[in-house]
């Protein structure tokens, strides 16, 4: 079953630029709690770093289509689509109602904490993430 991660937040003064609307960098500082309490829900409490290795940012593709402007309730949503031997892919959005405001995919590589080379996700960890796609 696909578990969806629902993190509702309101837009603050400080999450907006001199125009009232919401600085593009900072739908990234929603995207990625939404993603760590995805993870929290799978049983990870601390998702990035664990057993000497770490989850770390790939890469990330998102699309702006409408701002959120100050004082709106919106939603950041992360959804699990894709595991690999050594990274997973998570769906995202950020939402008003149910217009989507920003879209994309973000994808986290495990790597060695001292190395900081990719390594192999721990099996167990693998098949709980394979179980929430």
């Amino acid at each position: 079953m696909t578990k969806e991660y629902c993190l509702p937040i309101r837009v603050y003064v400080e999450d907006t630029d001199a125009g009232g609307i919401v600085y593009y960098a900072n739908y990234l500082k929603y995207l990625e709690r939404a993603r760590s309490e995805l993870m929290r829900t799978l049983g990870y409490d601390k998702p990035a770093l664990f057993d000497g290795m770490q989850f770390v940012v790939h890469s990330v593709e998102l699309k702006y289509r409408v701002p959120a402007v100050l004082d709106d309730q919106i939603i950041a949503t992360a959804r699990l689509v894709g595991v690999t031997r050594t990274s997973f892919t998570i769906a995202q959005t950020v939402k008003r109602d149910e217009q989507i405001l920003v879209e994309g995919t973000v994808r986290a590589a495990c790597i060695d904490h001292d190395s900081k080379r990719p390594v192999a996700i721990p099996e167990d960890m693998m098949q709980t993430l394979k179980s929430a796609l």
